[in-house]
C-alpha cells in the first residue's frame, strides 16, 4: 500500500468521527421520538406524533429529557461512523481498478462491507442507546391507570360501565447509566447480550449502505463544475446526503422498527417481548398490521436526512486531511 493510501484511511477515520458527533448533536431529540413511537404498541398510544412525543417529554423530563442516552450516542458514533464511512471508501478504492470508474454493482457491494462492518459497533451502541431513550416512555405509561366506574341511570334499571383514566402521581425515572446497563448484561448474558438483536441489525444497515453510498456518490458527482474540476460546493454535498440519506432511511423503517422492538429490554405492561426476527414480524402484522411496520418513518427520515447531509459536509471538508498534513484525497467522490 503506498503512502498516501496510508495516511488517508486515518484522516478518513478522523472525518467520520468528527462528522458523527456534529450530527448526532443535531438530530438526537428527533431520534429519541423515533424511539419512543416504534416501541408504542396498538391500545396504548401515549403519543401521537413527533411533535406530541417530543412536547410531553420537554414537559415530565425537562429539556435534557430529549438527551438520553445521547452520551452513549457521542461516544460510539465516532466509531461507528468513522468505520461506515472508512470502509467504504477502502472498499470503493480496491474495487476500482486503477482509479478507474466503479459500476454500480461494485458501488452496491462497497456499501454493503461498509453496512457490516459498521454492526460491529452499532449494534451495542443501539442496545444502550434503546434502553436509556425508552426509559421516559415506560414511565409516562405508569402514570395513566385505568379506572372502571359504574355509573347508574337514575330512575331506570339499567347500569352503564364506562372507562376513563385517572392520573397518577408521577413516578420517577430511575436514572440508569449506561455503565450499569452494560454490567448487568455482561454479568447476566455475557458479551452476545450486548449483541442482542444484531441479525436485525444487518437486516437494517445493509442494505440501508447499499442504498445509500452509490445513491450519494452519483448525486454527489452531479455537483462537479466541469470533468476536468472534481471540486463540488458543500451545499451540493449536503443536499446529496440528505436526499439518499433519507430515501435509505425510508426504505429499511419496517427492519428499524423490528430491531427497535428486539433490542428493547424492558417492555410495558400487556407489551409482548419477542423472540427473534420472525417472531417480531408474525406478531406484529397479526396485533398490529402493516402499517406499524412504518411507525416513526417521518422521524428516520428527519433524523437521517441531515445526520448525514451534515456527515458528508464535515467528510469532505477535510477536517482529518488537515489534521495529519495530507492534501484531501477522496475516493467516494472518485
Amino acid at each position: 500500500m503506498s503512502q498516501q493510501q496510508q495516511i488517508s484511511l486515518p484522516a478518513k477515520l478522523i472525518n467520520g468521527g468528527i462528522a458523527g458527533i456534529v450530527g448526532v448533536t443535531c438530530v438526537f431529540p428527533i431520534d429519541l421520538a423515533k424511539t419512543r413511537l416504534q416501541n408504542q404498541r396498538s391500545g396504548q398510544q401515549l403519543y401521537k406524533n413527533m411533535l406530541d412525543c417530543l412536547i410531553k417529554t420537554v414537559k415530565s423530563e425537562g429539556y435534557f429529557g430529549m438527551y438520553r442516552g445521547a452520551a452513549v450516542n457521542l461516544t460510539l458514533v465516532t466509531p461507528e461512523k468513522a468505520i461506515k464511512l472508512a470502509a467504504n471508501d477502502f472498499c470503493r478504492h480496491h474495487l476500482s481498478k486503477h482509479g478507474g470508474k466503479l459500476t454500480v454493482f461494485k458501488e452496491m457491494l462497497a456499501g454493503c462491507c461498509a453496512g457490516m462492518c459498521q454492526a460491529i459497533v452499532t449494534t451495542p451502541m443501539e442496545m444502550l442507546k434503546i434502553q436509556l431513550q425508552d426509559a421516559g416512555r415506560l414511565v409516562a405509561q405508569q402514570r395513566v391507570i385505568p379506572n372502571m366506574v359504574m355509573t347508574l341511570k337514575m330512575g331506570g334499571t339499567s347500569a352503564a360501565l364506562s372507562c376513563s383514566y385517572i392520573t397518577s402521581p408521577a413516578p420517577q425515572i430511575t436514572r440508569v447509566s449506561a455503565i450499569q446497563i452494560t454490567r448487568e448484561l455482561l454479568m447476566t448474558t455475557g458479551v452476545p447480550g450486548l449483541y442482542k438483536g444484531l441479525g436485525a441489525t444487518l437486516m437494517r444497515d445493509v442494505p440501508f449502505s447499499v442504498v445509500y453510498f452509490p445513491l450519494f456518490a452519483h448525486l454527489h458527482q452531479l455537483g462537479r463544475h466541469s470533468s476536468g474540476d472534481p471540486n463540488v460546493p458543500f451545499y451540493w454535498s449536503f443536499l446529496s446526503g440528505c436526499v439518499a440519506g433519507s430515501l435509505g432511511a425510508v426504505a429499511v423503517t419496517p427492519c428499524d422498527v423490528v430491531k427497535t422492538r428486539l433490542q428493547s429490554l424492558k417492555t410495558g405492561a400487556n407489551e409482548e417481548t419477542y423472540t427473534g426476527v420472525m417472531d417480531c414480524i408474525r406478531n406484529i402484522l397479526r396485533k398490529e398490521g402493516p402499517g406499524a411496520f412504518l411507525k416513526g418513518a417521518s422521524c428516520r427520515a428527519l433524523v437521517i436526512a441531515p445526520l448525514f447531509g451534515i456527515v458528508q459536509v464535515m467528510y469532505f471538508v477535510g477536517v482529518g486531511e488537515f489534521i495529519v498534513g495530507f492534501t484531501p484525497y477522496n475516493i467516494c467522490s472518485a
